[in-house]
């Protein structure tokens, strides 16, 4: 089985696009649920999809730094306008959703392969 892609994300129920980011074919690796941005930083996988309720300029810094494939910002936590500025600039893939962390990342689980 292929890996997902970010463009699958779009079609889950629930999800929706902020910003798409540089490149809406990259790959998934994994998910990745976590609010402190320092363990995100030094634990985050590579081309994970970090799911979180930290919609500010932090959080944009801390996903390149992290090389997450995107955000999801979950439980309807809305971006601010100068960390959405931020992440159309660096190409960063956002995504949201009113689901709870868990189900949200119950959501994407089932994309990936077992």
């Amino acid at each position: 089985m292929n890996k997902p892609k970010l463009t699958d994300l779009v079609n889950l129920p629930g999800f929706k696009l902020l910003n798409p980011g540089k490149d809406m074919e990259r790959e998934i690796s994994t998910i990745y649920c976590c609010d402190l941005l320092s363990r995100v930083m030094g634990n985050a996988p590579m081309d994970c999809v970090w799911i979180t309720v930290m919609a500010n300029m932090n959080a944009i810094a801390v996903s390149l730094l992290a090389d997450c494939a995107a955000i999801v910002l979950a439980e309807g936590v809305v971006l601010g306008e100068d960390a959405e500025e931020k992440a159309a600039e660096q190409g960063i893939c956002i995504l949201a959703t009113d689901l709870p962390i868990y189900e949200a990342a119950k959501q994407i689980s089932v994309l990936l392969p077992d």
